[in-house]
């Protein structure tokens, strides 16, 4: 009994620590080693059917403190083990299991099943089961997760299945010990070579527990700036669900950064500077999670509240700058991923204060400040700097003068960068006279968002945030486009995101608070910070008040102001249809059918350990017969036929009589094994002059013999005999 403790013991610890290797950092508290030890208390119990019982109870134990359930609740550990068994294809390897709680759960569960199933098999003595169950469960984690010391991994595993062989066989020879060796090298090296775990073949997202349905129908997007008009199917199309908390927040796909004269383009930099990051972003207490599920979605973007600073997702991903995420084989229908944001949420108080300090990484050429591939705009509030942008904008920048004209005159006198930008966020949804249209009026002569803004004055979401961060940057205040979603339709803990909430808007950068989210579209959405006009928690009375100090002969701020527009998405109206390009809908080819690869893959492993046991089964056999000595060829004949017999469960020892087995034969399957038993016997004992033959004959007679005998088994004896280990003494 000490012996099986301590060999379910040494099994479960390793079976944990590889388990636990998918978490990073590695939690804390010892759920997962007691659930091991849990896992070998039935080792303790006799009979077997009070064992059976004990595993019954430690299984019901495990499950409640695993899915952390009370007793009488633990049917809700099937709702968790679900969605933390499927979160394993949605987030890559190593996860946080205190972000991913569910994934964990099932990490736990998982150490103590197969701790379990290796404890029962040694305590019913089943060395070759224990052993399998054993690689299973502490080989399989290595395929899933590459990297580490996987050599040292490899030799710990081999020792352990080693030493359960050893433990579990009563007399162990050397040539056990070392056929065992070799089976266990060839199951493992099988279980962890690059050619059975790479994820071309051990394909484990894609096992059939959980068959991914192709999309039926999905909507991709042209985020690059286009004002030629806008077109949309009527029917609503949901793209994304976003588990989040119910707080007015935009959905971010990507940043338009670059404005090439004309219009805005997604043209990403890498902002690894921790300058550009608002106070407060590095602190993991301060971030929001969104749990996001596409729905139909055809794009390679990670979508989440901007602005994002982490991310948790199953396909191979790459940050591009900018907390812009884009997923190398793009995103598929119902995949899942988690996205982490941290919004800054500034009162217009404090941001008033805030002074134009900006760091090189905004201002230096190409950066958020450009106007086009050559002209970089001086910073707000820069000496001489109004006679430095009228030297700046001639060429085929003279037509942004006016603009620039429209820019100061909304924002008047001031040294507040912010006070400029409320100015024309509200100028454009409120004060400004501007109409929402998908399909405005050409300008001919004029750049479009020129024209948008100095002749039609009407356009969508595009033209209005467009416009915005551009006269924000000929006013020296780093701003780009922001493109993605509005906040949707919210229940019951979750945000519902259709094609007709795409959308985009400007973002722009202010000392120790980072980029901030403001919103010119009329009608178009709402912001949760109080800061944007676009708030139902902005002020309009309290803000010309505060602003008044800082502004001189702005247009805005100012008696007489409308009440602030906000954004019911309840409401479908010809303003709350998409107003970023669709490419369409398309029908997908057909679904791809993708191999289960698990069963395969212990198919596989399976195939390998009976093909080396058997290979050294013949190469044992073969090897007695090296010999031209009679006497001792019939010595290996009746060894070969022992070992026939061992390995159908027959008793047979190896140092019986040629008739003695004979008799064996005789008694157990009905046939005459008499004249081998005679040639066998001459051979062995008869005349130096007759032994040559007879020990021809007796070879003859035992292939004749086994022949027999095979022919009076049934399929699955005869394979289980082929496959056995007791002729190896492992049995």
């Amino acid at each position: 009994m000490l012996r099986g403790l301590a060999l379910s013991g040494v099994a479960a610890l390793v079976i944990a620590v590889d388990w636990l290797r998918f978490e990073d950092p590695r939690s804390g508290g010892g759920r997962p080693f007691a659930l091991a030890a849990l896992a070998i208390v039935p080792v303790l119990v006799r009979p077997w059917w009070a064992r059976l019982v004990a595993a019954c109870a430690a299984a019901f134990f495990a499950v409640c403190i695993a899915f952390s359930v009370a007793p009488l609740h633990v049917g809700h550990a099937g709702g968790r083990f679900d969605r933390g068994f499927l979160d394993f294809y949605d987030f890559r390897l190593p996860f946080d299991p205190t972000r991913n709680v569910r994934m964990h759960q099932v990490v736990l569960i998982a150490i103590f099943a197969f701790a379990l199933a290796v404890a029962l098999a040694i305590a019913a003595r089943r060395a070759v089961v224990a052993v399998i169950v054993f690689l299973v469960g502490a080989g399989w984690p290595a395929t899933l997760l590459a990297g580490g010391n996987e050599l040292g991994r490899g030799i710990v595993i081999l020792a352990v299945a080693l030493l359960l062989l050893a433990g579990l066989t009563a007399r162990p020879s050397r040539l056990a010990l070392g056929a065992g060796a070799v089976v266990l090298f060839g199951a493992f090296a099988l279980s962890s070579s690059a050619a059975v775990a790479k994820s071309g073949f051990l394909d484990w997202q894609h096992w059939d527990f959980y068959t991914r349905p192709q999309k039926p129908v999905s909507v991709r997007y042209v985020w690059d700036a286009n004002y030629a008009g806008v077109h949309f199917p009527k029917k609503v199309t949901t793209v994304l669900t976003i588990r989040a908390p119910r707080r007015s927040m935009y959905w971010r796909a990507t940043v338009l950064d670059q404005f090439d004269g004309t219009r805005w383009r997604e043209h990403l930099w890498g902002d690894t500077s921790k300058v550009l990051l608002p106070r407060g972003a590095e602190d993991q207490r301060h971030w929001i999670q969104q749990d996001v599920r596409v729905r139909a979605l055809d794009d390679d973007h990670l979508v989440g509240a901007s602005i994002p600073v982490a991310y948790n997702v199953s396909e191979p991903a790459v940050i591009k700058g900018q907390g812009v995420v884009r997923a190398g084989d793009g995103l598929h229908r119902d995949q899942r991923y988690t996205m982490w944001s941290y919004i800054a949420r500034p009162t217009p108080a404090q941001l008033v204060r805030v002074q134009a300090s900006y760091p090189r990484e905004l201002t230096k050429p190409g950066r958020e400040l450009q106007l086009d591939a050559r002209a970089n705009a001086p910073p707000f509030g820069a000496p001489g700097r109004a006679q430095r942008m009228f030297a700046l904008l001639t060429g085929k920048l003279q037509p942004y003068a006016e603009l620039y004209d429209r820019a100061r005159a909304v924002a008047g006198q001031t040294r507040s960068p912010y006070a400029a930008a409320v100015a024309l966020e509200r100028w454009f949804r409120v004060t400004g006279g501007f109409t929402y249209s998908e399909q405005p009026g050409p300008t001919p002569g004029l750049p479009p968002l020129v024209g948008f803004v100095v002749q039609t004055r009407s356009g969508y979401c595009q033209h209005y945030a467009g416009a915005m961060a551009l006269m924000l940057r000929l006013l020296g205040i780093p701003a780009r486009v922001a493109a993605g979603f509005v906040p949707g339709h919210y229940h019951d803990g979750t945000w519902t995101v259709t094609d007709h909430d795409a959308h985009t808007w400007v973002e722009v950068w202010f000392p120790r608070y980072g980029w901030l989210a403001f919103d010119p579209t009329p009608g178009r959405g709402r912001l949760a910070g109080s800061y944007s006009s676009t708030s139902v928690g902005f002020d309009p009375s309290a803000a010309a008040k505060l602003l008044a100090a800082v502004v001189k002969g702005g247009e805005v701020f100012g008696n007489g102001v409308p009440a602030v527009i906000g954004h019911d998405d309840r409401i479908r109206n010809p303003r709350s249809a998409a107003d970023v390009p669709v490419r369409g809908l398309r029908i997908p080819p057909p679904a791809e059918r993708h191999t289960p690869s698990l069963l395969l893959f212990l198919l596989l492993l399976a195939a390998g350990v009976g093909a080396t046991i058997v290979l050294l089964k013949v190469a044992r056999r073969q090897a007695r017969y090296l010999t031209r000595d009679p006497r001792r060829i019939a010595s290996a004949c009746a060894l070969e036929l022992a070992d026939f017999l061992q390995d159908q469960r027959v008793p047979a020892s190896r140092s019986a009589t040629l008739h003695e087995l004979g008799d064996t034969v005789a008694d157990r399957f009905g046939v005459d094994a008499d004249p081998f038993a005679r040639a066998a016997a001459v051979a062995r004992y008869g005349p130096a002059n007759e032994a040559g033959a007879a020990a021809r004959r007796a070879r003859v007679e035992l292939r004749e013999l086994k022949r027999k005998l095979r022919r009076g088994l049934f399929v699955l004896d005869r394979a289980r005999g082929l496959v056995s280990v007791r002729s190896l003494g492992l049995g």
